[in-house]
């Protein structure tokens, strides 16, 4: 559990100043503030406004000294209304390095803060008052059992405060084993009450309250635990206010003790035993806390952790997307120059080799395609039906007749007699499809098809619907753009070469992803890289990512080879193509079935 360190100015007071501005220069370490009792006061005011929050209570007063009048740790003085508090619950923490009033403050000293939680508990619940003329030995045996009673109660309310009270039942519980104010059988009797009747209410565990339930069992006897415990099971569930149950409670135990007491050999050491076993149980707990805090603080780390790796994950998605749009930007120019990876002209290396006018062969192919389009991108019209008490809409007559039923029988009409069918004519889902060529030297043959099938896709894709945008880059080790997304029809058929080296098919995707919006949904979204994929590892690793980002998003990425000595990049889907003046059709065919898979 992680502490909330608040530095605060240390209080000092008039002569501590004085006193430092004389010794300013002597060498020696600076004066500490003075602990005092007047210290504490602010310390005690702040608990008393904790105190409302956790007994629900404002007419309490709390008091925090060194020492205290009881001689306990803590004490709750029902008549008073005050709560003591011994400041040296807090050691080694000075006053002025204390302020409970800021929540969280607590998890820096949580013994004292258990001891606290403790006393809150009896002032929210200890509400019974003792009648006048009680037999002394039952009213102690009574607040034997309310120990573990108001702590059940508390964690009803108050769950998150188990931690709390498992440190003060360490706190509490071990100083009562030095000093014991019963004797004999009735010391093993109120250790039982203790703890065992802590670990009936959930603030301790069974497995940790074993060392003492054993010894209790060969101490008492089974039959005499079994009593007890049955007693102060049902001093749990005995209301705040009522005395007459909660004393009721108390003569059955003294006279379980006081009926087992003489069967039953008390042993010589019984101190030491059960100071060794509620020490083991003290052990326990702590262990138990210690690896809770620890799997806490291992969680918190892991979280956080996994915090930083989410936000490097969004600042590197972020640094992507603004060098994709850089590159796009200066791939899409208006003069059509060839760049490199880092978005400058390059000075050699243009593969573009002139335009040409389409033939009739390429023309009819895209009006082909465009009616292949239209026809992939219809939706029937979506109808909703719905019904109403009261026109306008078509009659049921069985409606009609439930409904005049159900008045005549003078319940609420609930029949709703009219139907009223609405019509709405479904969205045409656009075409993105961006074309990467590879034009290094070995795809030399892909040149001509590739420069047709690009013309055919933009011009069907440009008559099929305005919203419609498709691109074609070349790469190599540079990048030149072939068409650039536009919702205009290209008049001619821009002509390439490959005699290029190296490749950069990843600056490539990423200028077609943000110039077509690749990655947004609502549209017939294909990615077509037209390569031999002999690339380098670097190469290959930098374009699966790219198309592994593609196809989570939902874009389909199609790879067209020409060779059998083609490889297969990861994540996209290959397909050969023998004759290289296929290439037209098979794009246009994944293009027609990637709009007509859009949802």
């Amino acid at each position: 559990m992680s502490a909330h360190h608040h530095v605060q100015s240390p209080a000092t007071t008039r002569d501590d100043d004085a006193d430092l501005a004389r010794w300013d220069d002597d060498g020696a370490p600076p004066a500490q503030p003075r602990s005092s009792p007047a210290a504490w006061l602010r310390v005690g005011a702040e608990l008393g406004d904790r105190l409302v929050a956790l007994s629900g209570r404002q007419d309490l007063l709390v008091t925090c000294r060194p020492g205290t009048r009881s001689g306990a740790p803590a004490a709750y003085f029902p008549a008073l209304g005050e709560v003591e508090f011994d400041a040296g619950l807090f050691a080694p923490l000075q006053p002025h390095e204390i302020h409970p009033r800021i929540v969280g403050d607590e998890e820096r000293y949580p013994a004292a803060w258990g001891v606290f939680v403790h006393e809150a508990a009896h002032a929210a619940h200890s509400v019974w008052t003792q009648p006048a003329g009680a037999n002394p030995r039952v009213i102690e045996a009574a607040l034997l059992l309310e120990e573990s009673r108001v702590e059940g109660a508390h964690l009803i309310t108050r769950p998150t405060d188990r931690t709390y009270l498992r440190t003060s039942a360490r706190t509490l519980v071990m100083p009562d084993m030095a000093h014991p104010t019963l004797q004999g059988i009735e010391q093993a009797a109120g250790v039982a009450a203790l703890v065992l009747g802590r670990r009936d209410v959930g603030i301790l565990d069974a497995g940790e309250t074993r060392a003492v339930a054993d010894l209790c069992e060969r101490v008492l006897g089974a039959d005499l635990l079994a009593t007890l415990t049955r007693i102060w099971a049902a001093a749990h569930q005995c209301a705040d206010h009522d005395a007459t149950t909660m004393l009721a409670h108390a003569q059955k135990w003294c006279h379980a003790l006081d009926a087992a007491a003489p069967a039953l050999p008390v042993p010589e050491n019984l101190t030491d035993l059960l100071s060794g076993a509620v020490g083991v149980v003290m052990d326990s707990t702590a262990a138990t806390d210690a690896a809770d805090l620890a799997a806490q603080a291992a969680a918190t780390n892991a979280m956080a952790t996994q915090s930083k790796a989410q936000a490097q994950d969004r600042a590197q998605r972020a640094g992507q997307r603004r060098k994709a749009a850089a590159t796009a930007k200066s791939v899409f120019n208006a003069r059509g120059t060839t760049v490199t990876p880092d978005g400058t002209p390059a000075p050699y290396g243009n593969p573009v080799t002139g335009t040409r006018r389409p033939t009739a062969a390429e023309q009819s192919a895209a009006a082909r395609l465009s009616r292949a389009l239209r026809a992939a991108a219809y939706r029937e019209r979506t109808e909703e039906r719905t019904t109403s008490p009261t026109p306008p809409g078509r009659l049921n007559m069985r409606a009609a007749l439930a409904r005049d039923a159900q008045r005549a029988a003078g319940s609420v009409p609930t029949a709703e007699p009219f139907t009223h069918t609405r019509r709405r004519n479904s969205p045409t889902p656009p075409l993105r499809v961006g074309i990467a060529v590879d034009v290094s030297g070995s795809m030399r043959a892909a040149c001509a098809p590739v420069a047709s099938a690009a013309w055919i896709v933009a011009r069907a894709a440009a008559l099929t619907d305005p919203d419609s945008l498709t691109a074609t880059i070349a790469y190599d080790r540079h990048l030149t753009a072939l068409t650039r997304p536009t919702h205009r029809a290209p008049e001619r058929v821009t002509t390439f070469d490959a005699s290029g080296g190296h490749h950069n098919l990843g600056d490539a995707i990423d200028a077609l992803d943000h110039g077509l919006e690749l990655s947004r949904p609502g549209a017939g979204r294909l990615l077509v890289i037209v390569t031999d994929a002999q690339y380098g590892s670097d190469e290959t690793a930098q374009a699966v990512t790219r198309v592994k980002q593609l196809t989570t998003a939902g874009c389909a990425v199609l790879q067209l080879t020409l060779t059998a000595e083609s490889r297969h990049l990861p994540g996209t889907t290959l397909l050969h193509l023998p004759q290289p003046s296929s290439a037209p059709v098979a794009i246009a065919a994944a293009a027609t079935d990637a709009i007509r898979r859009t949802r």
